[in-house]
């Protein structure tokens, strides 16, 4: 999986849902200490481990499996055609199941065309609530009404803010709007461990909201938060859009999303499609039909190349 939080996650699910089995289950990213590293990689060259979690670290030339079969690749938006074809070379005969609520352009394309063959997992868990998604300009009345509801209900706040530099001051705004408000920031930047402590607290309720950049945006499952304020929504893409959506909403309660851009910005003609196409796809099982939509966008790129968007005619311009 493409990020160090998610990895863990499902490591935590695998080893609760594996506990009753005789199955030896080990994790390699960069929280993992080196003595761990050290026995891992020699547990899998002698086949002790059965099933390995991890991040980009297992494409490393010093991991070598004894007798390799599955691999699964979860959030597949996030990795490179480069890295893909990497993995798929560990081992010739290696069945291979990719993971995604949206498809990058050219996955769809292959999917389509029948070069892949393609599974779509259309029913929802039992209770959920499609989320409700608004799209306007960035407004502090608006953001302080919208967090003010969540915490009346308990629950918790994802504020999607993906600048690092002035995060903080972005907390302390909100830490003045809201004084009575336990607010954490979270980013890819910060050391690992004071990561994973703020993630944890989140998790545990010792926080109402989390101010963070893009690294919530694969996978990561936290129930009791089910609001998100995303700001300069108009810079991101629109598979992004949907995956950062996805964290609300993931349990019975409704969940919202407000999607938001700066006050009288005049946006693009792409990014205004962007919005209009998020805030139209909210029923479940809509990541195909927003991939389809980012096709259209974005075109599906090179087949035979490492382009993974782009419309036919522009395919090799970027190349030269």
């Amino acid at each position: 999986c493409p990020t160090t939080i998610l990895s863990s996650q499902h490591y935590r699910t695998m080893q609760k849902r594996f506990e009753k089995f005789p199955v030896n289950i080990a994790l390699l990213n960069r929280f993992t200490t080196t003595k761990e590293k050290k026995q891992i990689l020699s547990d899998l060259k002698e086949g002790n481990i059965d099933l390995l979690v991890g991040t980009h670290r297992i494409l490393s030339k010093d991991v070598e499996f004894k007798d390799l079969g599955l691999l699964c690749i979860d959030e597949e938006q996030r990795f490179g055609v480069r890295q893909k074809e990497k993995i798929k070379n560990l081992r010739k005969t290696i069945d291979v199941l990719t993971l995604t609520a949206t498809p990058i352009p050219r996955t769809l394309q292959m999917s389509i065309m029948g070069i892949r063959g393609l599974s779509q997992i259309e029913t929802p868990p039992l209770n959920r609530l499609p989320v409700q998604t608004y799209v306007s300009e960035k407004s502090w009345a608006l953001i302080k009404q919208v967090i003010e509801r969540e915490l009346s209900r308990n629950g918790q706040v994802f504020y999607l803010h993906n600048r690092t530099e002035n995060i903080y001051e972005i907390a302390s705004t909100l830490q003045t709007l809201l004084p009575h408000a336990r607010i954490g920031v979270g980013h890819g930047q910060m050391d690992k461990t004071e990561l994973e402590d703020v993630m944890t607290d989140f998790v545990e309720k010792k926080y109402d909201i989390l101010v963070c950049t893009t690294i919530l945006e694969s996978g990561i499952d936290i129930p009791n938060s089910n609001t998100i304020i995303v700001e300069n929504a108009d810079r991101m893409g629109l598979a992004q859009l949907y995956q950062i959506r996805g964290r609300v909403g993931r349990s019975d309660r409704q969940g919202y999303a407000y999607i938001t851009y700066k006050k009288d910005k005049l946006l693009s003609e792409v990014a205004d499609k962007r919005l209009k196409a998020i805030k139209e796809f909210t029923e479940f099982g809509s990541g195909f039909k927003i991939a389809m939509r980012d096709l259209e966008i974005r075109g599906a790129g090179s087949l035979l190349g490492e382009v993974q968007h782009g419309h036919l005619e522009q395919v090799g311009y970027d190349t030269y």
